[in-house]
């Protein structure tokens, strides 16, 4: 991967609808040579993926609350794992320090944020859940691809 390459992840990480054309007015090489690149780019699996990035306020989920969860075993940290197919998760993670998963919700209203903490607390193994909600996102983005 090159400075050009960072430069069209910049740009695509921006605003992923951008044309070849316009990436390549910002890159300076042609609209082909652009779209080979991005190509490339995601075969290679640098680009995961094109989405919409949505606002979850205005879709009803206004609660965002971030969940360090304690387990005692793999057992139960794997079954946390499988709450990635719910539509309140955002993010799961397992992670190394004062917990085992961290977990991104946006949940509609406190009642459903509260049946949620009370589907993990259940599950055997969990020691603590400790929630953390958001009162204003100032930033939230995806990686930077780097010095271009």
């Amino acid at each position: 991967m090159d400075a050009i390459d960072r430069k069209i992840l910049g740009a695509l990480a921006e605003d992923a609808s951008r044309s070849y054309a316009e990436l390549s007015k910002i890159v300076n090489l042609s609209a082909p040579a652009v779209h080979d690149r991005v190509k490339r780019l995601k075969r290679d699996g640098v680009i995961k993926g094109t989405v919409a990035v949505l606002d979850g306020c205005k879709l009803g989920r206004t609660l965002l609350t971030f969940l360090v969860v304690d387990t005692s075993n793999y057992s139960a940290t794997r079954k946390l794992l499988t709450f990635a197919d719910r539509p309140e998760v955002e993010e799961l993670h397992t992670v190394a320090g004062d917990g085992c998963v961290l977990v991104k919700v946006r949940a509609n209203d406190t009642e459903s944020l509260e049946s949620f903490l009370m589907e993990i607390q259940s599950l055997e193994g969990v020691r603590s859940v400790r929630s953390y909600i958001a009162l204003s996102t100032f930033l939230e983005r995806g990686p930077s691809p780097g010095p271009a």
